[in-house]
């Protein structure tokens, strides 16, 4: 498996991907993200295993196809996305907190809700930041 980035011939996989974790994603976002490069994609034998969804820093949506879930390939796409960036941050309800703490990152509640924040600092962001002090 590898990671790379979408293509607008992609456009198509990637929201069946997303259509199917049942992620609240429309077209026009995806095709305006693909074409900032901000679409990353686990690929298999030209097979699209899961798609991650960013704006910047912000992951906006990853998912992974359903028969493929529980292999790694979403911990593969946020460690490839966290190599272009100095951090990341995601939003998310209670029932996928393990999987963003398994990845070390910082979690805290949202409003009062069932919705919380992660922040990962990257190696890198940390190295400035130990540099600064």
């Amino acid at each position: 498996m590898h990671v790379q980035e979408a293509t607008q011939e992609d456009l198509s996989a990637v929201m069946t991907v997303f259509d199917s974790a049942m992620l609240e994603t429309d077209v026009d976002t995806v095709r305006e993200a693909i074409d900032r490069g901000d679409v990353l994609l686990a690929v298999r034998e030209d097979r699209i295993l899961g798609a991650c969804l960013l704006r910047g820093e912000e992951i906006e949506a990853i998912a992974v196809r359903q028969k493929r879930r529980d292999q790694g390939i979403a911990t593969v796409l946020v460690e490839a996305a966290a190599d272009d960036r100095d951090r990341l941050v995601a939003e998310f309800d209670r029932r996928v907190r393990p999987f963003w703490n398994s990845l070390g990152f910082d979690i805290e509640p949202l409003g009062g809700g069932d919705r919380y924040r992660a922040v990962l600092k990257t190696d890198e962001a940390e190295e400035t930041d130990a540099e600064t002090t």
